[in-house]
């Protein structure tokens, strides 16, 4: 009696593990691994990766050359204890994926930047998934020594998507990707 309580108790638990991982792939949820804030000659660097997976119908939407744009925000905040946390730096990157049916191919933009063109669709989100260091500020924007709060966020950018398509993003779960905001602190160096 005690070995089947002891077996069945792990089996739930097993079950209990994956499944927060299973509603997260089925939501639509964007996971920011570590990020990191690196100082260079140029500025401040931000290095992070994201994991998520396109569902069925974004994949769909891009066969049938829909383009879809992945946002990334980033804010520096230093707290202030006699009034509201002074905004440092808001930057924001778009990139944009998008299948040309003709040639067979998929193209990522980084908008107002390069573009690169890729065979598959895995190719291209290994490029959005494990984005190059992007300078978020320039040197002298932040105060050397001053520790600050670092608000980051990923997600699919719905305001870049034709305007039919938009309306029906809104009721689709289908159509929601993004992450939870993902805090930080940085000391400016």
């Amino acid at each position: 009696m005690t070995f089947r309580f002891v077996r069945l108790f792990c089996l739930l638990l097993m079950l209990a593990c994956a499944l927060p991982q299973a509603v997260r792939a089925a939501e639509g949820v964007v996971e920011i691994t570590d990020p990191r804030i690196e100082a260079a000659e140029e500025g401040y660097r931000l290095k992070a990766s994201y994991a998520f997976d396109l569902s069925h119908g974004l994949e769909d939407a891009l066969q049938y050359g829909v383009p879809v744009s992945f946002t990334t925000e980033i804010t520096f905040t230093r707290p202030r204890w006699y009034w509201f946390d002074e905004k440092a730096v808001t930057a924001r990157r778009t990139y944009r994926l998008y299948y040309d049916v003709l040639t067979r191919q998929y193209h990522v933009k980084i908008v107002g930047s390069v573009q690169q063109t890729f065979e598959s669709l895995d190719d291209a989100l290994f490029f959005i998934r494990r984005p190059t260091r992007w300078v978020v500020a320039a040197r002298g924007v932040l105060k050397v020594g001053e520790t600050y709060n670092v608000t980051l966020s990923m997600g699919m950018d719905r305001d870049y998507l034709p305007k039919p398509i938009q309306v029906n993003a809104l009721n689709n779960r289908d159509w929601t990707l993004a992450s939870q905001k993902r805090t930080f602190q940085y000391r400016a160096e």
